[in-house]
């Protein structure tokens, strides 16, 4: 009998206690992960995942709240994702970095690291703030990395499910590659894809994990291993005391708002100048996630039927904008939209589908005045990669387009677009401001411009673009678009319609750039068009444009003529990127 009683009671220490406590003391780490004597043990990359799949989705405290789906542990990912913030310090684009990862891996990377770079000022800050010696380029990315992640305010949220690129078409601008390793000299040279290959939530991790992971990355890393307990420690340190900081914070940014610190100054500064009335609303909209909006090829169906008969079959879900677009109401892999292969449909930015419809509309008018008769334009795309506007102006109408691109592998994505599309245009590796090494003379009916530009609108898709630009950017692009519409005008009819547009919410790009296009030509006449389109952050607010499209009827060369009459004001309550549209007529 005492025999038995003593097993039993072994037998309840080994199976009951044991599990018990350990559970017991698993959760309590948790509900304080910044307790001194709480300092996580490292964990292989086995543990590692199976505790993220135990870790509750929500936290009282705030912290970010993602599932992972991604084979590797958390450790690995905040490595790429260190690399891939110290290359953009150093002057790279995030997608020339993201493309040389393994494909596999590039949609979590991609997601971890946009929500980074989108909260990167306020993790600089944080990082000057806890420690006195900048540490080592690779540790200080890592710190950044971490902090941004964990790192919650009223202001700036985290961001939902990212979406990866790239299939080929898209809208907006794409940074090139810098000629040197230096910031200053990344300028966009091309269209940027906006399209999704692949979609990636971001993860669900406590307080608790992120710091054990970010340790575990320096600790297997041979640049930073050493330094594992300093990043241990500023992240404690940093989550333990998460009100002061955030007060300090508040006191420390522009109006009080914290996620004006993920902007450089001159950049905030700019906005203040050129938007003074909106330049928080699109500060704080460049830092929001962008919707996954589509555009339904017209050739094959309406954006309706296309909404309401294929994406409700296949599961997904979204609401109609514009004449052919469609915003998902959840990101998805483009692999998973109906007929995507098959050329139904494209991803596209809301805002940029209007250019195809503002210049053949324009042409449309001019013609039925002249009472000439429908015929096929020839009209140019100048700077055409990566294809989709043209695309879009083919899928509208049978048109003869030329396509231009002055770099030949982005010029081969605009094939790739097309081919899948099942659309033909004529296609030319130039470069656009030198006609003389590619136009054969005739006159064009309708030209499109969406010239080079700082991409400042469309921060929100890429936001490493802030990081990477500098306040000179904006005038050497200016010039260079400057010298693409003096090349460019005379190549158009008389009676034609040039559209010029870029992705840019700087009025130097913009506003200013048309004005003093039109003092220098005469012959150039304003027609109605949207101007600056600035974003918003919520889908439901309305900005009107501050700059005021010409009136049609009205002779007059500049914008800010006293006899100028002014079309409406256009409102809208699509969400879509920054954009700037102005539409010009040939009068001689």
């Amino acid at each position: 009998m005492l025999l038995s009683l003593v097993l039993l009671l072994f037998a309840a220490l080994v199976y009951s206690p044991c599990i018990g406590s350990a559970t017991h003391h698993h959760f309590a780490t948790l509900k304080n992960p910044m307790s001194r004597p709480s300092t996580p043990k490292p964990r292989t990359a086995s543990s590692a995942r199976n505790s993220q799949s135990r870790q509750p989705r929500t936290h009282a405290h705030g912290s970010t709240s993602i599932r992972n789906d991604s084979p590797r542990a958390l450790w690995q990912q905040l490595q790429q994702v260190a690399a891939l913030v110290q290359a953009v310090q150093a002057g790279s684009s995030a997608t020339a970095v993201l493309e040389q990862m393994d494909a596999a891996h590039r949609p979590g990377v991609q997601a971890l690291g946009y929500a980074v770079l989108r909260n990167l000022g306020v993790a600089q800050w944080l990082l000057g703030q806890l420690v006195q010696r900048k540490p080592p380029a690779p540790v200080q990315a890592l710190l950044c990395s971490a902090l941004a992640l964990a790192w919650q305010s009223p202001v700036h949220k985290p961001a939902e499910p990212e979406a990866c690129t790239n299939t080929g078409s898209g809208n907006g601008k794409q940074l090139a590659q810098p000629a040197a390793a230096t910031p200053s000299t990344t300028t966009p040279t091309a269209h940027a894809s906006s399209a999704t290959s692949a979609t990636s939530a971001l993860p669900e991790y406590t307080d608790f994990t992120l710091v054990s992971q970010a340790v575990e990355a320096a600790k297997r890393h041979p640049q930073m291993q050493h330094q594992a307990s300093l990043v241990n420690a500023c992240l404690r340190r940093c989550l333990r005391e998460r009100a002061r900081w955030l007060q300090r914070c508040q006191q420390a940014s522009p109006q009080g708002q914290t996620a004006l610190l993920n902007l450089p100054n001159w950049w905030l500064k700019q906005l203040q100048h050129d938007h003074p009335n909106n330049a928080t609303e699109i500060a704080l909209a460049g830092q929001q996630q962008a919707p996954m909006t589509l555009r339904v090829n017209a050739r094959h169906m309406s954006a309706h039927t296309y909404l309401h008969t294929h994406l409700q079959a296949a599961g997904l879900s979204g609401a109609l904008t514009g004449s052919a677009g469609i915003v998902l109401h959840q990101p998805c892999a483009v692999q998973h939209l109906p007929g995507f292969a098959q050329g139904w449909v494209s991803v596209q930015d809301a805002g940029a589908q209007l250019a195809a419809p503002l210049l053949l509309d324009a042409l449309s008018a001019r013609a039925s005045q002249r009472a000439a008769q429908p015929a096929p334009l020839r009209l140019l795309d100048a700077c055409a990669a990566p294809g989709g506007k043209t695309a879009h102006l083919l899928e509208l109408a049978n048109h003869a387009v030329t396509a231009l691109d002055i770099d030949a592998q982005r010029s081969q994505r605009v094939v790739e677009t097309l081919q899948r599309l099942g659309l033909q245009a004529s296609l030319h590796t130039a470069d656009a401001a030198t006609p003389d090494d590619w136009w054969d003379g005739k006159p064009f009916d309708g030209i499109l411009l969406d010239a080079p530009c700082t991409a400042s609108g469309i921060v929100r898709r890429h936001p490493d673009i802030v990081w990477l630009r500098r306040p000179q950017d904006i005038a050497g692009l200016a010039a260079q678009q400057h010298r693409l519409l003096e090349a460019l005008w005379p190549l158009l009819a008389v009676g034609g319609v040039m559209l010029y547009c870029t992705c840019s919410v700087f009025k130097a790009e913009g506003e200013t750039q048309i004005q003093a296009f039109c003092a220098r030509h005469r012959n150039a006449k304003r027609l109605p068009a949207p101007g600056h389109l600035l974003p918003s952050s919520h889908p439901a607010h309305k900005i009107t444009p501050e700059n005021q499209a010409i009136n049609a009827d009205t002779a007059t060369n500049s914008a800010s003529s006293a006899n100028a009459a002014q079309s409406p004001s256009i409102t809208h309550t699509f969400e879509h990127d920054g954009f700037f549209y102005a539409l010009l007529a040939k009068t001689d």
